[in-house]
């Protein structure tokens, strides 16, 4: 399984550099993936403790599943762009039920007097499954799960 989370960031008015990791940007945002051992409500627990900025171990104790990644984390939570993949078996993988984006510190929090709190953030996250067997269907069983949150219209033909 691999997970893709790419956003835009808003750059602090005024600001140029990184003076210190809350200046630049106006937030970031993180993925993570329910343990297999975990309840929703403990995943729920967890995120938003790491939203709040709370957790400051998050080195693949067996509490966050960073060891089941190929890059966790703190290896993959730099610019906008995060990407990490981990092999799992199919039993694993069903374990894997809910995934959450969630937002963590920027200049938003840091200025209360820009009101920029209550902006929506514009994001993608791509969820791309692999297999060496080719005879197993992957997409159906998928996408007839899947209610899209947002549904975007496509055009069957270019405008004139």
């Amino acid at each position: 399984m691999k997970l893709t989370l790419s956003y835009f960031i808003e750059p602090g008015p005024g600001e140029i550099g990184w003076k210190d990791k809350y200046r630049y940007p106006s937030c970031g945002l993180r993925f993570n993936v329910i343990n297999s051992n975990e309840t929703e409500e403990d995943f729920k627990k967890r995120i938003s403790t790491k939203m709040r900025g709370e957790d400051i171990n998050d080195s693949g104790d067996g509490t966050s599943g960073s060891d089941r990644w190929y890059l966790g984390a703190n290896n993959r939570d730099v610019g906008s762009i995060h990407s990490d993949f981990c092999e799992l078996s199919a039993a694993e993988l069903s374990d894997c039920n809910l995934i959450a984006v969630y937002p963590v510190v920027g200049w938003w929090r840091e200025r209360a007097y820009l009101k920029r709190y209550d902006k929506s953030i514009r994001y993608a996250l791509v969820v791309s499954l692999s297999t060496p067997r080719t005879d197993v269907d992957l997409y159906t069983p998928i996408i007839t799960q899947i209610t899209p949150a947002i549904e975007i219209p496509i055009p069957t033909r270019p405008p004139a």
